[in-house]
């Protein structure tokens, strides 16, 4: 376009002439064997970081034709010159017909061609190449590692939530769906500049149905796209945590992952019936940000192939430390697939958060037992490794610890609702009243969703929701050595639903408080604010969502093991002296309220509702929102309805239609929010809060604190209406 415009302009111009640039001042890149020619030994870098021709070469550029056809794009070759670019600096000439690879260990000199008209790639062995024919069509080829181009078509509806991509199993099983989802992840990443080729890949799930097939495919698909070593957890199976753990902390450095695949849904059913799901997590160890998933989906609308290397072996994922090469026909190149311990880095990294030595002294007490129920889920070898062998557990006391495909039939999402053997246990009903037991429960109970990233806090006959668990660790990060090690925890971070519990102790603390979209991402911006955007330093940082997540940045993802243990780090402070009473979770999460109020909340789940009812009803909140404000119900008084907007403070993205609210002049407050995490059909969530700072009323049943702001919520919404629903599906 540019020539043509300067053409039409040359003949406006009476007496308009050429200027010739030489070669040595202008190297034009308008294909890939222009960019090939570039990167060669013709040129230096000057100390003026000037590229120019080396003086050897008297201002004569070779002549390179590659062929356009396997040579097309910038990816293509890279992929075929991973190995570096050959020399040029004594060719006159080079031309290449078909795919092949090469290297910086391959020297042309004079006029050289170089053919392969096989349908695979060929690799051009190492050597100096004078005026020389080189034919590889029947040359040993890549075998198990050539890589192939299979023609797909796009699928609708490949948008990653908050957490990934989760959608029925049946859909991800159905033709290219996963193989589209992964290719497309890879041509993100390349665009993105993250060096694949030659990198270390993570592959782990949390064991759901169709997880180990799927490991299988983004292998072959991995390595098609220039993957060299792959990490895999033992039968497949590594937990969200440890998935970050293993980013952020295995050695040695050259081994280091870029990203890593998790297959999980998270807290959704498993099986053939359920639902699966994949994210993708980078190289820090965190979800990977908007910058990232937005090209992913992108990506998967456009899709037309992907590359597949079909013939590599399947992996053994139950030969646990196995380490397989699997190497080229030619010799030339080869991968490494490593089956690695799925809680060895995850445990060394909490040894350096806790004081274990205090928690086993806890467990050994004979008035303590606790009940840990994993929910068939993948904590059940983390529980046996860290609490079991690691800190002394009783094996009877970790419930449901072998992970089934489908959770054994269960929902392994850690609420009152689906946790009902632990809460049967532990003395508690499904609104968290206290009931009563055949036999005293245990001092401390606790269970997992089915990535282990998801905690629930229990004591006997007492329910810690997940806002107050928040706070309490928030009030107690001086007895956690991770914290106190480092000047103590500076900054707090919760998601704009959870309660505002833990705002109370970032006051009194002097603590930096941060209010965010729910999504643990928009947590990694601030644990990561200096190192990644070099901006202040916010750690030690401490973030908790209402959906029952909860962590630190010692990992850049939500931790169910790391809540457990900072909850068991703060009973056995109190409980130091085995001569004195048992001070119990409920006598701190009490003695809590007490010192700073309790915030009564309480979160309903609208679950497999109509997307077009669910859209429709929050058009209607929005419609609204004004006429709402001023209006008086109840006792309450809305004094703001409006919709939550985030501009994050670190890099400055602004995320928006990220809750519906109505503020009440006393404080309260209800927020509706559609989930990002359903797996079919959608998710709308009504959060409702209320603070009470009178010491008289702190320890009411929660439904009866809240009753008349539900009576409130439930008129102004119409939800129940709107939905076409009789009540939420849970309540937690």
């Amino acid at each position: 376009q540019l020539e043509t415009a300067m053409g039409a302009a040359i003949e406006s111009f009476q007496g308009a002439g050429a200027v010739v640039v030489p070669r040595r001042r202008f190297a034009p890149v308008k294909k890939c064997q222009d960019l090939f020619l570039l990167r060669s030994d013709v040129y230096k870098v000057n100390a003026a970081c000037i590229p120019e021709l080396d003086a050897s070469r008297n201002g004569v550029v070779p002549i390179v034709a590659l062929d356009s056809k396997k040579y097309k794009l910038v990816q293509h070759l890279e992929a075929a010159t991973a190995g570096g670019i050959p020399s040029l600096l004594r060719c006159d000439r080079l031309t290449v017909k078909g795919l092949v690879h090469m290297s910086r260990k391959c020297v042309f000199e004079g006029t050289c061609t170089v053919v392969n008209n096989s349908d695979e790639p060929k690799v051009l062995p190492p050597g100096v190449y004078t005026d020389a024919e080189v034919d590889l069509t029947d040359a040993p080829g890549l075998g198990p590692l050539s890589p192939s181009t299979v023609a797909t078509t796009p699928f609708e509806g490949q948008k990653p939530g908050t957490s990934g991509l989760r959608k029925k199993t049946a859909i991800f099983m159905e033709g290219y769906y996963l193989h589209n989802f992964v290719q497309a992840t890879f041509d993100a990443l390349a665009d993105m500049g993250t060096k694949i080729q030659g990198g270390t890949l993570l592959v782990g799930g949390d064991g759901r149905y169709y997880n180990r097939t799927a490991i299988q495919v983004i292998v072959k698909i991995a390595v098609a796209n220039g993957v060299r070593r792959v990490l895999i957890g033992h039968q497949g199976l590594l937990s969200t945590p440890a998935v970050s753990a293993v980013l952020r902390e295995r050695a040695p450095v050259w081994q280091k992952p870029f990203g890593a695949f998790i297959l999980t849904a998270s807290h959704n059913p498993g099986g053939p019936e359920e639902d699966f799901g994949i994210k993708y997590n980078a190289g820090n160890g965190g979800p990977a940000p908007e910058s990232i998933t937005g090209r992913i989906f992108e990506n998967t609308k456009k899709i037309q192939s992907f590359k597949m290397c079909s013939d590599f072996p399947d992996v053994d994922v139950d030969a646990n430390g196995a380490i397989v090469k699997v190497t080229s026909t030619d010799g030339t190149d080869g991968v490494v697939v490593e089956i690695i311990d799925s809680v060895a880095e995850h445990l060394k990294l909490l040894e350096t958060v806790f004081d274990f030595d205090a928690i086993k002294a806890l467990v050994a007490r004979p008035d303590f037992s606790l009940a840990y129920d994993c929910m068939h889920g993948v904590q059940g070898p983390y529980a046996k490794a860290i609490l079991g062998e690691a800190l002394g557990v009783p094996a009877d006391q970790l419930m449901n610890a072998d992970p089934k495909e489908d959770f054994n039939g269960g929902h392994a999402d850690p609420n009152l609702t689906y946790a009902h053997e632990l809460t049967a246990v532990m003395g508690v009903d499904i609104g968290g009243n206290a009931v009563e037991t055949a036999t005293p429960p245990p001092a401390f109970g606790a269970a997992a969703d089915g990535d282990a990233d998801r905690n629930m806090i229990l004591g006997a006959n007492f329910f810690c929701s997940p806002s107050d668990s928040l706070a309490v660790i928030a009030a107690h990060a001086h007895l956690i050595p991770y914290f106190a090690e480092q000047g103590g925890l500076r900054s707090v971070a919760r998601s704009m639903p959870t309660s505002g519990a833990v705002d109370l102790v970032a006051k009194r603390l002097n603590l930096q408080l941060f209010e965010t979209p729910t999504g643990w991402k928009y947590f990694g911006n601030v644990m990561d604010s200096e190192v990644v955007f070099g901006k202040e330093n916010y750690g030690p940082v401490l973030c908790g969502e209402e959906s029952f997540g909860t962590g630190s940045d010692h990992i850049r993802e939500k931790d169910g093991m790391w809540a457990v243990l900072a909850w068991l780090q703060i009973l056995a402070k109190y409980n130091e002296d085995a001569s004195k009473p048992f001070v119990s979770v409920k006598d701190i999460v009490t003695s809590h309220w007490k010192s700073y109020g309790r915030n009564y909340y309480q979160r309903w789940d609208f679950e497999g509702v109509e997307k077009a009812k669910a859209n429709a009803f929050f058009d209607h909140l929005r419609a609204t929102a004004e006429s709402h404000v001023g209006t008086e119900l109840n006792g309450f008084t809305v004094a703001v309805a409006d919709e939550f907007t985030y501009v994050d403070p670190i890099d400055g993205s602004i995320a928006r239609k990220q809750g519906i609210r109505r503020l009440m002049a006393d404080g309260s407050r209800v927020v509706w929010r559609l989930s990002g995490t359903a797996g079919a059909g959608a998710t709308v969530r009504m959060y409702l809060e209320k603070y009470e700072a009178d010491p008289t009323k702190l320890e009411l049943p929660t439904a009866d604190a809240l009753d008349t702001l539900v009576s409130t919520a439930l008129e102004i919404s119409g939800i129940y209406d709107a939905l076409g629903v009789t009540g939420p599906t849970v309540k937690t």
